[in-house]
């Protein structure tokens, strides 16, 4: 089984350094007046899922040998609205840019990125209803 180990430090009121294994950080904090600074968690989840799934497509879509010449991923949360607050609802839109994508190989790839390799998405799959859609712009 392969471990992780990442480091979350608090700075003060609700804010924290969150530092990766490879001692890359970011600042995380709640969204009020006073802590208005970083990321909130909840939201982290969703940028990790966005990013763990595109980081897949990007590279699926390169062994495939597609031209892709942007990928923007916009992605909402429906979270319940009680404590934990859980997301019950996840959606991707995925926007790609490239003169040579098509539609089988995008769905392919997302799909293989949502069910096979995103961590992320295997861990949240579980709790929340993920779907997807995409857009490929010439």
């Amino acid at each position: 089984m392969k471990k992780t180990d990442v480091l979350v430090k608090w700075t003060g009121k609700k804010q924290f350094i969150g530092t990766d294994s490879g001692k890359h950080s970011i600042v995380i904090s709640s969204h009020d007046e006073a802590n208005n600074t970083g990321m909130s968690p909840s939201q982290l989840l969703l940028l990790s899922l966005a990013s763990c799934s595109a980081y897949d497509v990007v590279g699926i879509l390169q062994k495939k040998r597609l031209q892709l010449d942007g990928l923007e991923i916009t992605i909402r949360g429906e979270q319940e609205p009680d404590p934990p607050w859980p997301y019950r609802q996840i959606h991707l839109k995925y926007v790609l840019r490239g003169a040579d994508l098509t539609e089988k190989a995008v769905e392919q790839a997302i799909v293989l990125s949502m069910t096979k390799y995103c961590s992320v998405a295997a861990t949240v799959s579980g709790i929340a209803d993920v779907t997807h859609e995409f857009e490929i712009l010439g």
